[in-house]
Parts: C-alpha cells; structure tokens; sequence
C-alpha cells in the first residue's frame, strides 16, 4: 500500500470543553462512592450494596456515607470537608446548576452524605469519625460487597476530644442547612442543629482528632490542629444563620486562631484557612463586619495573599509546572488544584459584585484573571496539558485506565458475585495490566508529577487515585464555566431553589471529524506562520486523516518548548487495525501511541479504531512540528 499523503491541520484556536459533560459525569463519581444500601435510581449500575453492618459492633447504625478514595475505609474528616464544598458549589452557583439540570443530583450527593452524618453524630458531645481501619483494608483488595476487613466504628467525646473533626462536621451540616433552606426546611433545621452542637463540642473540649482516632494518622493527620477548623465552623454557621455570636467569634478569635496571619498557598481537606478567609472577606465586602472591620481586613488580605500566590503576582509564589498546573506535592496533587480553583473563581466574582480589583504585590489585578487562572486549571484537567491526557476517568478519548481503586478494578459484583478473598484481589485483580472492568466516571485522579509526568498503572497510587475532595470543589466551577457568571450580585442572601427534573448522564461525546470546509480541498496547500502550519491532502478521498495542532508553549531554563496534539481520525466506513505511522523530526516524548520497531502503533490500550472514531497522542520538543506519514493498515 502506497504511503498517503496525510492532512496535517493547525487551528487558530482550540475548541472548548464540554463543561456541562464534565459536570455531569463528576457527579457520578460520588454515586461510585457510595457505601450503604444503594438508592433505587443509583445510576452508577456496577456498584452494589456494602458496609451494611458498619457500626453495628457499637451499637450504632453508621450504614451509609461515602468511601473516600480507592479504599473501602470511611473517613470522618475528609468526608465532612466534601460535603462541606459541595454545598459551598451549590451555594454560589445553584442558579448555573439549576440551568444544567444538574442540581437535583447535586443536592442529592449532599444529603447522601448529611444522612450519614447525623448517625454518625447520635448524641450531642460524640461523633464518629471512622468506620474501618486503613491499615487492614490497605491489606486487602477488595471490592466494597466483597469487603472482610474490620469495619470497627472510632469516635470522638469529651474525654478523646476532635476539634478539627467535629469543627469540620459543624461546617458541613451548617452549609448543606443553606442548600435544603428552602426545598426542605424540617431538614435543614435538623442539620442546623447538629452544627450548633458540633460547634460547642469542638469549641468546649478542645483536641486533635488523630489524638483520639489514632488509626487516622497515617492517612488523614490533622498537620494544622484545630484552630483552623473552629474559624471555618463559626464562619459557616454565621452565613446560616446570621447569628452575632459567630460574627464575634471570627472578630475575637481571628489574631489568636490563625485566621489573620496565616498566608497560606494550599486550601484542602486538612487547612482551612484561605477558605475562611474567603469567607470573611466576603462578609467585609457585604458590609456585615461592623466593629470588626479592622480585624476582617486582615483576614481580606491573606485571602487576597492567596489569590495572588496562585496568580504568580504575589510574594511567595505557588510553584506550577512547565505545563501551567498549580503544584503543591507528588501525592494526589489535583486535590489543591481544585480546591484552590474554585476559590479563585469564587473571589473573581465576589470582587466583580463589590466593583473593585484585586490588590497584589504586582500591582492591581482585574478580577477576570483569578477566573482565567481556575478556567485554565480545569482545562487542564479536562486535557489541555503536555500529555493531552484528560485527569478526569471517562473524559474525553485519552483519560487513566487503570485507575487505583479497588470497586473499578474488580470485575463486577452484578457480573460476578464470586467472591474475592482479601489477598486474592491483590494477585488477581491489582496486578492486572489491562484496563478497568468497570469505568469510574468521573473521577479526578491525583494526577501528574512536578514536569506533568504521568503513569498510568494501578499501582500508582500518588497519580492515579482518585478522591472525593478532588470532586467536590469542581461541581461549582464547573457550573461556573458552564452557565457563567447568572448576571446576580454574589454578595446578596442566597436561596437555592428546589431541584428539577434531572436529565439523563449524557453519553459520551464521538470527537468529530475535521470540518468539511477544512478538508475538501483539490490542491496541495502549504502554509506557515509562527503559530500554525496547514498542509492540506489533494483528495477526500483518503480514508484517514490526522490533524495536528500546536496547543501550547512554555520557556525552560532559556529553551522554548512545543506541545503538538495530534488527532487520527477513521473517516472509513470500517474498522481500521494494524496501522504504522512514520515520525521523523521528532526531538522529545511521545505519548499515546507504542513504539514498534522504527514506526509507531495504536497504544496499548487499543487494537483498533472503530469507523468514524479518533484516537489522540502527543509529543513535546523544542522545534517546528514533526513529520507524520501512514507507513501502512488494515481496513477490516
């Protein structure tokens, strides 16, 4: 077969993402995350039920909740923090929710997590903050149904105090009180009166929670104490209940707790001080701080310290890769970048709202910028990085297939209920090389390195597991991206409305083919210019094409450097298998496609491509775009 003369397409501009595809898959994420008796319309149709006697043991019913990550344990802290941001999402961008058909689902992920909170809390001075022992599951590999690990229930009272955890819930259960407002008022005062008393629990009997729930530390230390977690409980309950009492505490508290002095660059499940001081700035710019005003602006101008870091304006500065990700540790690094994105997105439209900029060390910036910057971080996670690889499982063509947790990995409980032992797993399952059995919409995974290397293999953990607090912050931004800004003052009182109809999960988008009017060209055109090159094929007729595109450039140690995406599309009516393409000019890695000899094959992952289908890799170097010819195929 005679080599072909490809089409090679450079657009001006890159199409933009599906946001609203994104959001709808992440939130199945959290119904893949479910332990309990699984609701009639779980969606997520691989999982089934689990952790069905959790807390029987001590007399308590502890069914239900959310598994944090890839493991099958439930972790009080980091499952509060969760709750806590999807219902900060739902509060700032119920309206953009609402619009996408995706608020009802959203509500729904919170109240998941709300019921399972309020048995966790069964009595006013006691809170059980773990079900399961991270030491034994990890252990074992497991699917949830499958799970014979220690399900033993850990808690916190006045003699083993958890200011942090019992802060947290406090948090949680005051901000999921502002979501069900007003669909559901019986609810949220039952959540409000949780937070009240978690409050004066964590306030009165002051503590570290991994003092008192050793088993934590390994996996959840509180590194930063408590004091952070009593700020943002007071914080949110002052925007739920408008109560002066927790206006004082932030006024009062502020200096000796942290909340004016920490500048901080990190936002996370475990530090929560640029959270509260968006917050706080928030109630400054509404006019609400009163005699407190002096102290309130402190706290505005650490949250404005931390915008500022992410935005590279600032006087300690958060490092990013060549790529342009926020990178903060090697260990699930997207946690931080989500977490930070969304409040960068938040304060943009605090600030628009209040008419003015943002005050850095660089000068004043325009709000628009913290809003580019947490556009920029989510396309990136969504692909637009140096692997071309989408961080987010189901997105996209090219996203992680071997992904580190244990229900994905596992064939199927509905598919097969034999059962799997405790090491059985670990030899049959997690040393498997192929692809999930089950596909884990939705989830973030913790993502490149520090140079956006990434490997995706099981037992990855540091990249390729994902989490719950990964999730949650993207639903607002999300929605933000999605519907826009919802032309409201930010600043006004919030009513989230009621929930309507859901719409279906869309299906996954088939990546079109290159527009007619780019390829339907009878001559031989070469164009150049600094940005893009076109060469154009002298017929239609060829049955495969492939666009390559420049997408991005970065300056490294005084050399610039050039990320190329390049798209193959079968435009043939049958599937194409055995293709070799021939790269020359080709300085630096290639991603996406295995080396065969002197040609490049389908990846690993792949033994053909359907018709009308398209498969994406990408390569990086510090030169013009490479040279890509079809070495030959097979049409079958």
């Amino acid at each position: 077969m005679a080599p072909l003369l490809l089409l090679l397409c450079f657009p001006l501009a890159l199409a933009g993402h599906d946001y609203g595809q994104a959001l709808s898959k992440s939130l199945l994420f959290f119904e893949a995350q479910r332990s309990g008796y699984l609701p009639h319309n779980q969606r997520v149709t691989w999982r089934a039920n689990s952790g069905l006697n959790d807390g029987k043991a001590s007399g308590v019913d502890l069914v239900g909740g959310y598994y944090d990550a890839g493991d099958n344990v439930k972790f009080g802290l980091p499952m509060a923090f969760t709750i806590t941001m999807m219902s900060w999402s739902i509060i700032e961008y119920g309206k953009q929710l609402g619009s996408s058909g995706e608020l009802g689902n959203t509500m729904d992920a919170v109240k998941w997590g709300t019921d399972y909170l309020i048995k966790a809390h069964p009595q006013p001075y006691v809170l059980y903050g773990e079900v399961g022992d991270g030491n034994t599951d990890h252990y074992c590999w497991q699917r949830p149904e499958d799970m014979t690990t220690d399900r033993r229930a850990y808690k916190i009272d006045p003699s083993n105090p958890g200011s942090d955890l019992a802060g947290e819930t406090a948090a949680a259960m005051a901000a999921a009180s502002i979501v069900f407002r007003h669909s559901n008022p019986t609810y949220a005062n039952e959540l409000l009166t949780h937070a009240h008393q978690l409050f004066d629990f964590a306030d009165k009997y002051r503590g570290k929670y991994d003092s008192s729930i050793s088993v934590a530390q390994k996996y959840y230390r509180s590194v930063s104490g408590y004091n952070d977690e009593l700020l943002w409980a007071a914080a949110w309950l002052y925007q739920a209940t408008n109560n002066q009492y927790y206006l004082d505490y932030l006024g009062n508290n502020g200096d000796s707790m942290g909340g004016t002095g920490w500048g901080m660059t990190e936002f996370s499940w475990d530090v929560k001080y640029a959270g509260v001081q968006t917050l706080v700035a928030k109630f400054l710019m509404q006019g609400k701080a009163g005699h407190h005003a002096p102290v309130f602006e402190k706290y505005q101008q650490k949250a404005e310290d931390f915008m500022c870091s992410c935005l590279g304006k600032g006087t300690r500065n958060v490092q990013k890769t060549p790529g342009g990700l926020i990178y903060l540790q090697r260990w699930n690094n997207m946690q931080f970048v989500t977490s930070a994105s969304f409040l960068a997105a938040v304060y943009s439209d605090y600030l628009v709202s209040a008419g003015r900029n943002l005050n850095c060390a660089a000068g004043n910036v325009a709000p628009s910028q913290l809003l580019t910057l947490a556009k920029s971080q989510v396309d990136y996670i969504l692909g637009d990085n140096p692997r071309a690889t989408s961080y987010m499982v189901g997105y996209g063509n090219n996203y992680p297939r071997q992904v580190h947790h244990r229900g994905s990995s596992i064939v199927s409980y509905k598919v097969d209920p034999t059962f799997i032992s405790c090491r059985g797993g670990y030899a049959t399952w997690f040393s498997r090389k192929g692809s999930d059995p089950n596909l884990l919409t939705g989830a973030i995974v913790g993502g490149p390195d520090a140079y956006d290397n990434f490997a995706d293999e099981r037992d990855n953990y540091e990249q390729t597991e994902p989490a719950t607090y990964n999730n949650a912050p993207v639903l607002g931004l999300l929605a933000r991206l999605s519907g826009g800004h919802g032309g409201y003052n930010q600043l006004l009182p919030v009513v989230v409305p009621g929930p309507i109809e859901k719409k279906p999960a869309p299906q996954p988008k088939v990546t079109p083919a290159p527009a007619p009017g780019m390829t339907e060209c009878v001559h031989f055109i070469a164009l150049q210019s600094s940005n893009y090159r076109v060469r154009l094929a002298a017929s239609t007729s060829a049955p495969i094409s492939i666009a390559q595109k420049m997408t991005t450039t970065w300056i490294a140690k005084g050399k610039t450097y050039y990320r190329y995406s390049i798209t193959v599309t079968n435009k043939s009516a049958k599937e194409l298998k055995d293709i070799k393409l021939s790269i020359s000019k080709l300085y630096g890695p290639l991603w996406g496609l295995t080396k065969s000899g002197n040609s490049y094959a389908f990846p690993s992952w792949m033994s053909s491509l359907p018709a009308g289908k398209s498969l994406e890799f990408v390569y990086i170097h510090s030169a013009s775009a490479a040279d890509i010819s079809v070495s030959s195929y097979t049409l079958a």
